[in-house]
């Protein structure tokens, strides 16, 4: 099941939420889609973390998305800043029915996190990410990383019989 194309825990979502994670990661898919940023969902990174969405746009700069859809999650998560170091942009995603006020905090680093709000049919960029480069190495190693899940990915889709093999790290 490591390879679905949209693994994010919708179960994690409160049940009285009214756009769960694959919806809210769905709609940004499509608001990055329409700008030209293709992205894989719940990319292994270095460190045993998963990023929600990770992608790059036609610049070649890396994009992290981290999802919530519940505040309990949002306000619970202090591990977020390791996305940090393996992208050039970082952007909070949410629900649409989540108040977007608490990403203006000190604790959420707004001067360089953006915002976008989801739902199940679109987003909306609330507030642009700042860039904070990469260095070229890193960037390179994080844009091979996520074409070889991607490809992987795609090759499974078509043949399952290959999910043995290459596992993802």
């Amino acid at each position: 099941m490591a390879d679905a194309p949209f693994l994010i825990d919708s179960a994690a979502a409160a049940p009285e939420t009214l756009c769960d994670a694959s919806q809210a990661a769905r709609g940004i898919m499509r608001l990055f889609a329409r700008n030209d940023i293709w992205c894989c969902t719940e990319m292994p990174l270095r460190g045993g973390r998963r990023a929600d969405l990770m992608g790059i746009d036609a610049k070649g700069h890396v994009i992290i998305v981290e999802i919530k859809v519940a505040r309990a999650d949002l306000t619970g998560d202090s591990k977020w800043t390791d996305y940090l170091d393996h992208c050039d942009k970082f952007y909070w995603g949410i629900g649409s029915h989540l108040d977007p006020a608490i990403l203006d905090g000190e604790a959420y680093l707004p001067e360089r996190c953006g915002v976008i709000i989801a739902d199940g049919y679109d987003a909306e960029i609330l507030r642009p990410a700042a860039r904070h480069p990469l260095a070229p190495a890193r960037r390179k190693v994080e844009i091979e990383r996520l074409a070889r899940t991607t490809m992987r990915r795609s090759t499974i889709a078509c043949d399952p019989d290959c999910a043995p093999w290459g596992g993802e790290r």
